[in-house]
């Protein structure tokens, strides 16, 4: 009995190196779209919490959770929002893995999270070949406007990253970085 290639989908589920060029994966980003969309063109008194599209497309969405607009996600059904998240406008999640924020964070505004790394070999990387590494940022953490966390960074619970920092790697707990790349320069309490 033959076994089944895995499709490009269950390839970047798996953390596996895929085609980001797959036409499932071009359908899941549509549908993406299409919740980001409703979300950020509801008027602001009817958005509530978040768009229903895009409430359902979220792998969990719970209690209190703000998300301000403009907002944008790659796939959305990896994402994991804590209690009382709130996200600032202009936030950008690139989900291709897992994105879990734990209860009470906060993500100033032009926060941006990629979980996919391109293929360094150029004629792989224009295949479409990348991989995908979860990310994942505690709870109580501040995360201040216009920062970039990378793949595969864990982010301890009450951590600070300073406005404009690059996370290239994991912040202890408590910890506050700021910097490119992101360093320890203290802690918070």
């Amino acid at each position: 009995m033959a076994t089944r290639e895995p499709t490009e989908r269950q390839k970047m589920a798996a953390g596996q190196w895929y085609t980001c060029l797959d036409p499932e994966l071009d359908g899941l980003r549509t549908a993406a779209r299409n919740a980001v969309h409703q979300h950020n063109t509801m008027p602001p008194d009817e958005r509530g919490a978040a768009a229903p599209l895009l409430r359902a497309l979220f792998a969990q969405f719970a209690e209190g959770v703000f998300l301000e607009a403009p907002f944008h996600c790659g796939y959305g059904f990896n994402i994991r929002l804590g209690a009382s998240v709130y996200v600032n406008a202009g936030c950008i999640i690139l989900d291709s893995a897992p994105v879990t924020i734990g209860d009470h964070s906060m993500l100033g505004p032009g926060v941006q999270i990629y979980c996919a790394e391109h293929h360094k070999d150029r004629a792989l990387r224009r295949a479409g070949l990348e991989i995908a590494k979860p990310v994942t940022i505690g709870k109580e953490v501040w995360i201040g406007g216009s920062a970039i966390i990378l793949a595969g960074v864990t982010i301890g619970d009450g951590a600070i990253v300073g406005a404009g920092s690059v996370v290239t790697r994991d912040v202890p707990e408590g910890a506050t970085v700021v910097g490119n790349p992101a360093r320890i320069v203290g802690r918070s309490n």
